[in-house]
């Protein structure tokens, strides 16, 4: 058989690629377009002292809130935090390390670290405690904070459709930290709900080029709602 990136399962899929005290980029936004199967995978193998960049943490019991049940991160650099009482717990009591990012500035440490930009300047953060310990610098009169791409061992993604070069299209709100986790991780892994045949994409529809996916599984998704909002109907 020839190489191909296609594997069966998410555990296949992350076969020697885990090991203790690695760093990984996790995409998604809340519980949306959140890579559920490679996340029960890593709970599986039991790896431990995780560094992970994701927006959030998931929730109580869901998404990466199932690691932080197993007691499997050890650092979380992310942007919203406020769905989880673990998380807070763990936090609080000192068991886990929290390196707050505002949310824009993380999705361009992501999208850096992949362009191979080892820093960038933003406004953002500039004389709160997100900017302490770093360097600033004035352009036009306004002061900046100096941010440093993020590059990790493993990105894990989720995304609608792929063919089996890896070329995904994200589904509407899931294209939001997908594509920069995508990028930033020495090894990227996806999960799609349908692998579609070679050239069966339009190019113009593409959002993320094969070159940046060495790993693909597909499979079926909860894809839980976080907060359900809803108004009676009318009579």
């Amino acid at each position: 058989m020839g190489f191909t990136k296609v594997y069966n399962s998410a555990g296949e899929a992350l076969d020697g690629l885990l090991f203790d005290g690695m760093t990984i980029a996790a995409g998604g936004f809340g519980l949306c377009g959140i890579p559920e199967l490679l996340i029960d995978a890593l709970v599986a193998s039991k790896v431990k002292n995780l560094t992970i960049a994701s927006n959030n943490c998931g929730v109580d019991g869901f998404g990466l809130g199932k690691l932080l049940d197993t007691k499997q991160i050890k650092k979380m650099i992310s942007s919203y935090v406020g769905e989880n009482a673990e998380f807070m717990r763990q936090y609080l009591s000192g068991e886990l390390e929290l390196e707050f990012n505002p949310q824009g500035t993380l999705a361009e440490r992501m999208r850096a670290g992949g362009a191979g930009i080892p820093g960038f300047y933003t406004a953002t953060g500039v004389g709160t405690v997100i900017a302490d310990g770093k360097e600033t610098k004035i352009f036009n009169g306004r002061e900046y904070v100096l941010e440093t791409g993020l590059v990790m061992d493993l990105s894990i993604v989720k995304a609608w459709k792929a063919d089996p070069s890896g070329n995904l299209v994200f589904r509407k709100t899931a294209r939001n930290f997908n594509p920069p986790a995508a990028t930033c991780g020495k090894v990227c892994v996806v999960e799609v709900e349908e692998i579609v045949p070679l050239g069966s994409l339009d190019p113009d529809h593409i959002h993320l080029p094969g070159i940046y996916v060495h790993r693909i599984i597909q499979g079926e998704h909860e894809k839980r709602i976080e907060q359900r909002t809803t108004r009676k109907r009318e009579a």
